[in-house]
């Protein structure tokens, strides 16, 4: 198979991009190919202010460029993909944003916000997230606000939560959700890593999961860093694959920029001492750095190396097609419509 011309023609979607909270990074995803990326809106608990701020950051930068569109709709990724354009579509990782009003659901979504993730490792006022050691499902107000978002057509993004939460998420949504960014805990037992009834349960919302390349939840750290290859990663979609079927599988790589190769190593130790300290990483799931990529796919400019690398697993064209971004659109015309 010709993988330059597969990963040419294929819609091809990251759905989970903080690295893109330096802009720049645009033109790495673009030179990679990419026709639609998730840049990280809100992250952790964030605040209303914060998460509008954003917003309105990137809708004034994707409106004075030509070559990027703001995906509220799956035709948007269509149009993208037809006119060479990169789709920007908004993402919360925590729903700090909403506080406890559930209106700022509405009030976000008609902002473009598009993909909600339920918790980011801790607690909050929706439920436990996975890093917690008591986890006691999600609250009243989660139930609601699980509720507002299916009423809103916003997904349902269950990375990070607690176990527990999760599988009440994905017992009460009326539409798909996912794993926008998770690995499999069968090939490697993070914390962060999801079991197997969980990714069944999101596929059994007609959703998926999304595999990332956050070094240290692909394979354990040796020698104090994690190394993976390509293969390494590819196995946790193999897995998934052959738990859950073809069309539930996607791609959230979460490349972030206070990781290497995109900052310094001071950088980078400095990034992981803060979000210790405060509470939101367990050095258990994210151990010290450094920790490396796997060198197939080190930067979103190296995307056709995702391409080659499913080619040379042995997976079928229109199935490399699906993994790199179908799956994902055909979620996103389920919960968004056309």
């Amino acid at each position: 198979m010709d993988a330059e011309r597969i990963h040419r023609d294929a819609v091809i979607i990251d759905a989970v991009a903080p690295l893109l909270e330096k802009k720049r990074y645009v033109e790495s995803y673009k030179a990679g190919g990419v026709t639609c990326v998730a840049p990280t809106v809100n992250a952790g608990e964030g605040s209303p202010a914060a998460a509008l701020k954003e917003i309105g950051s990137w809708l004034h930068f994707i409106r004075s460029r030509k070559d990027l569109r703001l995906v509220q709709k799956a035709s948007d990724i269509d149009a993208a993909k037809r006119d060479g354009h990169v789709g920007i579509l908004f993402h919360f990782q925590g729903t700090g944003p909403f506080e406890t009003d559930l209106n700022l659901v509405e009030a976000f979504q008609a902002l473009g916000v598009r993909m909600v993730q339920l918790t980011y490792n801790r607690k909050d006022y929706v439920g436990d997230g996975c890093e917690e050691e008591i986890d006691g499902g999600l609250s009243r107000f989660g139930k609601a606000l699980v509720r507002r978002l299916n009423e809103n057509r916003v997904i349902v993004d269950c990375t990070h939560t607690g176990y527990k939460t999760t599988m009440d998420a994905l017992s009460l949504t009326t539409r798909p959700a996912v794993f926008s960014h998770s690995n499999s805990a069968a090939v490697f037992p993070s914390k962060r890593n999801i079991q197997d009834d969980q990714a069944k349960a999101a596929a059994g919302t007609g959703g998926l999961v999304a595999v990332t390349a956050v070094p240290q939840f692909v394979v354990p750290t040796e020698g104090d860093a994690a190394r993976p290859s390509l293969d390494d990663l590819i196995a946790h979609i193999d897995h998934f694959v052959a738990l859950i079927g073809i069309d539930h599988v996607g791609l959230g790589l979460d490349y972030w920029w206070g990781t290497l190769p995109f900052s310094d190593l001071d950088t980078v130790i400095s990034q992981w001492e803060q979000a210790i300290s405060g509470g939101s990483w367990n050095p258990e799931a994210y151990p010290r750095p450094p920790h490396y990529n796997p060198p197939e796919i080190e930067t979103p400019e190296m995307f056709l190396g995702m391409t080659e690398g499913l080619i040379r697993r042995g997976y079928k064209e229109d199935d490399v097609r699906k993994i790199l971004g179908l799956n994902w659109l055909r979620v996103f015309r389920d919960v968004w419509g056309e």
